[in-house]
């Protein structure tokens, strides 16, 4: 738990960063090289992990799903991210993006048949809440 809220704050630190750097800067150009410098610190990563065989070992089966990921996560929907933020505040734009643990928690139900708890219903109706109250501000 503690490496998610460690994950959380820097994803919440994140939008300051790149609302500067987007200041004078082009979408997809500051996309592909957010892209290019975190493939290469991963990469490092990987290779000083004990090296490729890591990659090797990925079953063939899973690169599919893994390369949807990448498309729907980290070129479709940053580069959407990233135009929201060059033309929004960040602030505005990280509370409607909080509404994707509400499209993971639907689709884990309808695709994956995972059960919706309460707690996770109230966190969901409390997300609706949240992101219609900032929809509200921003008219």
């Amino acid at each position: 738990m503690l490496l998610a809220l460690l994950g959380a704050v820097l994803w919440g630190l994140a939008p300051i960063a790149g609302k500067v750097g987007l200041a004078s800067v082009d979408a997809l150009a500051a996309l592909a090289l957010r892209t290019l410098m975190a493939s290469a610190l991963i990469l490092g990563f990987v290779l000083g992990a004990g090296g490729w065989h890591y990659l090797e070992r990925v079953p063939a089966r899973a690169w599919l799903p893994i390369g949807v990921e990448a498309v729907l996560a980290a070129l479709v929907g940053d580069l959407a991210y990233y135009l929201a933020l060059k033309y929004g505040q960040a602030s505005t734009v990280a509370l409607v993006m909080a509404i994707s643990p509400l499209v993971t928690l639907v689709s884990a139900h309808l695709l994956l048949e995972e059960p919706i708890t309460r707690l996770q219903l109230a966190g969901a109706i409390l997300i609706v809440v949240g992101v219609f109250l900032v929809g509200a501000q921003a008219r």
